[in-house]
């Protein structure tokens, strides 16, 4: 194999800028890939709009959606145009995007439903900004870095893009107390600013390479990567009186013709002369193995996230005397251990590697993960916090060690010509993950409460003078309502029997049991476990085997 050409050297003080402005744009980008979660109730009392009323889940579904499909769809073909025309230049213009809709989304003028699209609309602009930041800004860094400093450089950028997404769920949290526009108006200033900035200091190192626009490789590659996806997140959604939508025609449809359209792609790629995807890369055993652990370690994070905030917020603060309206904000903060594991690891990992390696530090942070996993396994619902914060922190941890040396090999194992393509695959593999991770385990959830949460639920609304018919009606309800209600802040069982009118009947103590803190959470805790079990024992079958793929990576991987 030749040997990988360096990018001619550059000055000591240009990598640093290069570092710093990079950095900020894919924090800012995977921190607006969060904010949402966290703020969603403030921000549909914004706009008077109910995202659990019939038709509007998908509201919901693509508020969250929307802006990690366009992140992962676009982000090769942005990266490949780096390599084309200019990676720099393609970093700025995501910078102008991303700050001109983060503008447009702190000037929302509609209510209820044309809000929600008004919003949704531009968060998919907003996305596509950042996708050109982060498809970009790795190929940056290693262009404008030495190899005995690549990893350390990788690393904090790295680490940085994925702790933002943590601290997304804290800052949405803090902003949406304040005003529901906060959550969007944060990004401006750092968007225009952070534009600006790398307009007037970033420079092309690197030689863009001309060539055709494979628009073959980019409609298919775009087409059934969106199809594939889209389809994921409507098969969470209920359908014909199953829990959820993996049997509906047009999810079953969407499935197949991404898949289609992707073996296409596939074969399409290996006849072109200058594909957008080189497939070619995967013949480097470091680029291979670097991005397989990478997808895995992506899904087992985002089905853990998400199944830690419901956690949190839907049974565990509420049982600790937290209000269900509160229950966002804490559970944002009760989930910084993670966060701050990430931030002592990564760095930390990402210069040690630049010496030693990435193989050992990948993949025994991976080991760490695996632990960490079996740790939330084994806790009882109702847990105690110290030993939920260090398995948090040790989950983190071991995610900053994995994270910031396989970025480094990846992005080191590649042709200087390619490392705008291979930024952008490695950063699709990974966003992919967090969409189907959201699918996949959400899916596993609604399954395992859909076998024992509607006769738990009819049980303890009858014993509290509820109506059977009332009951068994209210229990027959798609669980993703009652884990969308948590997940909103709201009181589940209060949204679940208000269209009944049935809480205007009953005695004031039983309307107080109902819906006060602990009734929900004692009623769901059991079939919730349940879920949790099959959630986090799937997570860390994945770990482990990203492990395995992050130590058959290679000896001399750096």
């Amino acid at each position: 194999m030749t040997a990988v050409r360096e990018a001619p050297a550059i000055g000591g003080r240009y990598k640093w800028i290069a570092l710093s402005n990079t950095t900020l744009g894919v924090f800012i980008a995977t921190v607006d890939g969060s904010i949402v979660i966290i703020s969603l109730p403030a921000i549909f009392r914004g706009i008077g709009l109910d995202p659990l009323a019939p038709g509007n889940i998908s509201y919901l579904l693509w508020m969250i959606m929307g802006y990690l499909l366009v992140s992962a769809v676009l982000v090769v073909a942005l990266g490949r145009l780096g390599d084309m025309f200019g990676r720099v230049r393609m970093y700025n213009v995501g910078f102008a995007i991303f700050a001109a809709a983060s503008i447009a989304l702190s000037l929302d003028p509609f209510l209820g439903g044309a809000g929600a699209l008004w919003l949704i609309g531009w968060r998919v602009v907003q996305a596509f900004g950042g996708a050109m930041l982060t498809g970009n800004s790795a190929a940056i860094i290693t262009d404008a870095f030495p190899a005995e400093q690549r990893g350390m450089a990788l690393g904090i950028n790295q680490i940085t893009a994925l702790a933002g997404q943590f601290i997304g769920l804290l800052a949405g949290g803090l902003l949406a107390v304040i005003d529901w526009h906060a959550v969007f108006w944060v990004s401006v200033p750092i968007g225009v600013v952070g534009a600006i900035w790398s307009y007037r200091s970033l420079r092309e190192i690197s030689t863009p390479k001309r060539a055709r626009i494979d628009w073959i490789g980019t409609i298919t590659f775009t087409a059934g990567t969106g199809a594939l996806l889209a389809a994921i997140t409507y098969g969470i959604q209920p359908y014909g009186g199953h829990s959820t939508g993996w049997t509906s025609p047009t999810v079953l449809s969407g499935l197949g013709l991404g898949l289609l359209l992707l073996v296409v792609f596939c074969i399409a790629e290996t006849r072109i002369a200058q594909p957008m995807f080189r497939l070619g890369l995967f013949k480097i055993r470091a680029f291979a193995a670097g991005n397989i652990a990478a997808l895995l370690t992506a899904i087992a994070r985002g089905g853990m996230q998400f199944m830690l905030i419901i956690w949190l917020q839907g049974i565990w603060l509420p049982l600790h005397g937290y209000n269900f309206e509160d229950t966002p904000l804490w559970a944002g903060i009760y989930m910084l251990p993670l966060t701050i594991g990430f931030l002592a690891a990564g760095p930390v990992s990402g210069f040690l590697s630049d010496r030693f390696g990435a193989r050992l530090f990948a993949t025994g942070g991976l080991v760490l993960v695996v632990i960490a996993f079996l740790g939330l396994l084994a806790l009882p619902v109702n847990f105690s916090y110290p030993v939920f914060a260090l398995l948090l922190f040790l989950s983190g941890a071991g995610q900053g060690m994995f994270s910031a040396p396989n970025t480094s090999a990846i992005m080191g194992s590649v042709p200087a010509a390619d490392r705008g393509v291979a930024s952008g695959m490695r950063s699709t593999f990974q966003n992919s993950g967090t969409s189907l991770s959201i699918g996949v385990f959400f899916s596993l959830m609604i399954v395992g409460l859909a076998s024992s949460l509607p006769t738990t639920l009819t049980a303890g609304l009858t014993a509290q003078g509820v109506p059977l018919a009332t009951a068994r009606s209210v229990a027959s309800l798609p669980p993703v309502s009652t884990l969308f209600a948590a997940f909103l802040g709201d009181s589940p069982i209060a949204h679940l029997l208000a269209p009944s009118g049935v809480l205007k009947t009953l005695p004031p103590d039983h309307v107080a049991a109902l819906t006060g803190n602990t009734f929900f959470p004692e009623l769901v805790s059991g079939p919730f476990h349940d879920g949790l079990i099959t959630v986090f024992g799937a997570a860390a079958v994945m770990a482990a085997v990203a492990a395995l793929a992050s130590l058959l990576r290679g000896r001399t991987a750096r």
